[in-house]
């Protein structure tokens, strides 16, 4: 996609979220339900293109992306009304007889980039909070994840209001583009390097930003524990979705005498879970390409 057409996409949400297309209850409890719809409707659509990008099983699919993501969006609809309520507040004695409250406002236009790791619930979580919050959104998938970058471009306008809300495919040079646009807030998940790439260009538009740029997750088992069980909690937390999770365990702390007896536990761990051929399980997923394989290696 050219830059003209990017700058196009963008002035037209932004118009449409000038013109109040957003603010309404209605129109953002319409849009949640939708959105939902996609996700019920189509999820076969989706669990296959998971399936292409990460080999990820139906089941996992549901349990790490589209279910949450659903739990997420109807959790949003059962609180959206007493979200959108004023809050009557205290006035300070130097106003009264004053009366004061709190009107929560839509900041207006948000971009979010999403990454490779948890394509589609990371593209559609932060959109869950951005609709429930009357914003006009752009969706800029992970081209490193094409199947559900794709799926992403072709449903996302077929079940939500386009006036709104746009899915950008592409790679470095469209997230540049859209980057050096003024946007009213920008999510975006990602490495830290990345993350620098963005932040410096949301300050130039002094644009508010979410960072999750993940980082090193430690475990520290004692010695209260069941280490059996601890072992189980630790290999699922590590190995779903092949290890590819922000916060997936690191590496484990713990007294020299407890970590000598966990470390067989572990091994038992993965076999139970995953038997001794990983390589012939269906359920197991893969990682998502050839350069990150290597990185790893």
């Amino acid at each position: 996609m050219n830059d003209s057409a990017i700058t196009t996409i963008v002035a037209g949400l932004r118009h449409s979220y000038q013109q109040g297309v957003t603010r309404p209850e209605a129109w953002r409890r319409a849009q949640l339900q939708q959105l939902r719809r996609m996700l019920t409707e189509r999820a076969a659509d989706f669990e296959a293109a998971l399936f292409d990008d990460l080999s990820k099983s139906p089941a996992e699919a549901q349990l790490t992306e589209i279910g949450f993501l659903v739990s997420e969006i109807d959790h949003s609809l059962d609180h959206l009304s007493a979200w959108m309520r004023p809050k009557r507040v205290s006035a300070p004695l130097a106003l009264q007889p004053a009366a004061a409250k709190v009107v929560r406002e839509p900041l207006g236009l948000a971009l979010i980039i999403a990454p490779w790791n948890y394509p589609l619930m990371l593209a559609l979580s932060p959109l869950v909070g951005a609709l429930a919050a009357g914003n006009a959104a752009v969706i800029k998938p992970s081209e490193i994840a094409p199947a559900t970058s794709a799926a992403l471009a072709l449903l996302v306008p077929e079940y939500l209001d386009r006036r709104a809300i746009a899915v950008i495919e592409g790679a470095v040079p469209e997230t540049t583009q859209l980057l050096a646009e003024r946007f009213d807030h920008i999510f975006f998940t990602g490495s830290g390097n990345v993350g620098r790439i963005v932040a410096k260009a949301a300050a130039e538009h002094l644009t508010p930003i979410t960072l999750e740029l993940g980082g090193k997750s430690p475990v520290y088992v004692d010695d209260t524990v069941n280490l059996a069980d601890a072992a189980r909690r630790i290999v699922w937390g590590k190995f779903i979705n092949a290890g590819q999770t922000c916060v997936a365990p690191d590496y484990v702390l713990g007294r020299r005498e407890v970590l000598g007896r966990l470390a067989p536990k572990l091994t038992d761990a993965i076999h139970e879970l995953y038997g001794s051929a990983v390589q012939n399980n269906p359920d197991f997923g893969r990682i998502v390409s050839d350069s990150q394989f290597a990185r790893l290696v």
